[in-house]
């Protein structure tokens, strides 16, 4: 198998979060790639920053409508991508473990499109940012990151990390000096970044918070992109049965032989749980564990 073979395969047989670093680095490539052959021929390949991050200024915003989503894909230097794909590599294995990858997905662009507008507010709302406006654009994968990693702190506040130089230190704590960074950070060169951070941490505090009292901020995301996807699958043949009734009720010997499988269900993992540890369960089995909690 050569090598083209092999990235095809892992990226085919990877999660949601391997998908979205490849399309991370796969853009990065692409972009660089472009840029090389421009400067081949003396042209500069510069306006293509400007064309698919964000602008700051609401007119251009509005005439580069496709911004909001291709800014978060967009890297400009080597170090750029690496260090956000290193925390979403690290910082989304652990989002995983007590949430689904649709969820992933979902908080992932969600928490774009916040990060994108706390940027456009508030270079257009303070008056520090005035002179700013009309040259400033925004690219990078931080502010979602920066849900993902809010999002993961909010729910497993205790959790322990290694760092460098460090040692273990709680996740919550980890969030925190993230986002006073950015607060602090707001007046600074970076500071259209930094506000993106801050949209980003708010996402992810509020996906937690309200998907415990049963919203899921990420849903209609999902559901946009499942019907973005069915339009262009092709349409199987239905045979109906006479005798076939989908949603019909369990009568009562149905219910209770469907309950008693699922307590059973959820007796094995809770001993796999004693025997191996809860980071030995299966992705389907978090989330079942998950769900039962929630009943």
């Amino acid at each position: 198998m050569n090598v083209w073979e092999n990235i095809k395969l892992t990226f085919k047989k990877g999660d949601a979060l391997i998908k979205l670093i490849y399309v991370n680095v796969g853009v990065f490539l692409l972009l660089k790639a472009v840029l090389i052959v421009l400067k081949l021929f003396n042209l500069s390949g510069t306006f293509l920053l400007s064309w698919l991050a964000i602008p700051a200024d609401p007119t251009l915003l509005l005439q580069r409508f496709w911004t909001p989503v291709s800014y978060m894909f967009l890297h400009e230097g080597f170090f750029h991508l690496f260090f956000n794909m290193l925390c979403l590599y690290l910082f989304g294995k652990i989002f995983l473990s007590v949430f689904s990858e649709r969820h992933l997905v979902g908080l992932y662009f969600v928490g774009g499109f916040i990060a994108a507008l706390f940027y456009v507010l508030a270079y257009n709302l303070f008056p520090y940012y005035e002179p700013l406006v009309h040259a400033s654009i925004l690219l990078g994968a931080s502010g979602s990151i920066m849900a993902i990693i809010t999002a993961s702190a909010f729910r497993l506040p205790n959790m322990e990390i290694r760092l460098f130089l460090l040692g273990g230190v709680k996740l919550k704590y980890v969030a925190i000096a993230t986002i006073l960074v950015s607060f602090f950070g707001i007046t600074s060169s970076n500071g259209g970044g930094e506000l993106a951070h801050l949209g980003g941490a708010l996402t992810g505090y509020l996906f937690v918070l309200l998907l415990n009292k049963g919203t899921d901020i990420t849903l209609w995301f999902n559901k946009l992109i499942d019907g973005i996807v069915n339009l262009f699958r092709p349409r199987r043949m239905r045979v109906k049965k006479g005798t076939h009734r989908p949603n019909r009720k369990m009568n009562d010997a149905e219910y209770n032989m469907h309950k008693a499988q699922n307590m059973a269900e959820i007796d094995r993992i809770l001993d796999k749980i004693k025997a191996s540890g809860y980071d030995s369960l299966s992705s389907d089995e978090k989330r079942r564990l998950f769900e039962q909690g929630k009943k």
